[in-house]
């Protein structure tokens, strides 16, 4: 086990109705704040305006900003930063899933920054400060409510990129699973399959003796994978999400990568083709992880065996690890297409014309390496994509 330090200053507000409360808990650090949002379901399902009548009573005032995409763009950010500064707001509330939320972390960051923000996503400069931010979660997936990460697209060379500062954590997140009653099954699927791979992500390690986590990475890739299907069945089941949204929040808050070194490898090939095709992330995901899976299978077969069998239920056959192995990802494939995703590139309307291409820019120009189970080269990421044809 590595050594490791943790800390999570997120303050998690959980349960019905939660977000009726969202004033009392915004007052604490501002009474200007950017409420920044995405998609109309917000103003739609009523909850934009329970949010407003809550920030009201507390005597919060609010300018809005809307229109947040999926794979959240730079030039929102912009806005948003601007906004910020012309109006001397002091705290954003961000009401979303991760697309929301990472373009609001991208905005706290950049609001308090004489440079580029965009410089923070290319390793230029190093963020020094952000405005606080809140959040109320509508689609438990990326986990951005309680964890040090965004990411950002930037529609000048459709680049995606990452930056993780403990500058922006949330100082609270409002998770209320009422409020996923009403998501449409695709970003239910996609959620399931963001949640997965982040437990993955961390599973895939070279580090030994890490039980401990493995059996929690472990717990949590089970709860979803045995929630996902009750809450795509009945959409109102409050505890089934209740399981889900807790899961997904645990998933990226940093606690399950405590004493181990994760890999990242597929978050940062699939940032690639959404930041070109502007895929749903979680539908990227499902494309990408098995293929990466069979590249690296021999890296360390006995964890892809523990995996599968401790996962999926696999049988194991001591005298045929591989096929143990191989069996496991067969599995997480047939979870995902029971979803409804697909697992090849074509089913998320990809060809396989810009391979090269997301390759070189995966690796900047094959100047660095991906990913810390196996390093890859842009060669291994070209191979990879080729196994998801």
């Amino acid at each position: 086990m590595e050594n490791f330090e943790y800390v999570n200053p997120t303050r998690i507000i959980f349960g019905r109705g939660t977000e009726n409360n969202a004033g009392e808990h915004t007052a604490r650090y501002s009474k200007k704040i950017l409420l920044h949002y995405g998609s109309q379901f917000v103003k739609k399902s009523g909850l934009l305006d329970r949010i407003t009548a809550s920030l009201e009573k507390a005597g919060v005032e609010y300018v809005e900003l809307g229109g947040v995409k999926p794979n959240p763009r730079l030039s929102l950010v912009y806005e948003g930063i601007k906004l910020c500064r012309d109006h001397d707001l002091g705290f954003i509330l961000a009401v979303g899933g991760g697309s929301t939320i990472d373009s609001a972390k991208a905005i706290a960051m950049g609001a308090v920054f004489d440079g580029d923000v965009w410089d923070f996503f290319l390793n230029k400069a190093v963020p020094q400060d952000a405005l606080p931010l809140g959040t109320i979660l509508t689609i438990p997936a990326a986990g951005s409510e309680a964890s040090t990460g965004t990411v950002i697209t930037n529609e000048e060379g459709d680049f995606k990129r990452a930056v993780n500062s403990e500058l922006i954590y949330p100082r609270f997140s409002i998770l209320n699973p009422e409020i996923a009653f009403s998501l449409p099954k695709f970003q239910t699927a996609c959620g399931a399959t963001d949640i997965l791979a982040h437990l993955m992500e961390r599973y895939f390690t070279n580090t030994a003796n890490v039980a401990f986590v493995d059996r929690l990475l472990e717990a949590t890739m089970k709860n979803i994978i045995q929630m996902a299907p009750k809450v795509l069945a009945d959409p109102n089941d409050y505890d089934s999400w209740a399981e889900f949204m807790w899961s997904g929040t645990i998933a990226h808050n940093n606690l399950l990568n405590t004493g181990r070194i994760g890999d990242w490898a597929s978050h940062d090939i699939e940032h690639e083709i959404s930041g070109i095709y502007d895929v749903t992330h979680g539908a990227g995901l499902a494309v990408v992880f098995p293929a990466w899976m069979k590249y690296t299978l021999r890296q360390d077969l006995n964890r892809f065996v523990q995996w599968a069998v401790r996962v999926w239920n696999v049988e194991l056959d001591v005298f045929a690890p591989e096929a143990t192995a191989r069996e496991g990802i067969k599995r997480m494939e047939a979870f995902f297409h029971s979803l409804g995703l697909g697992t090849r590139l074509k089913d998320i309307d990809v060809d396989d014309s810009r391979l090269q291409e997301m390759a070189e820019k995966c690796t900047d120009g094959n100047t660095r390496t991906v990913g810390n189970f196996v390093l890859l080269d842009q060669k291994a990421i070209y191979e990879i994509l080729l196994l998801a044809v």
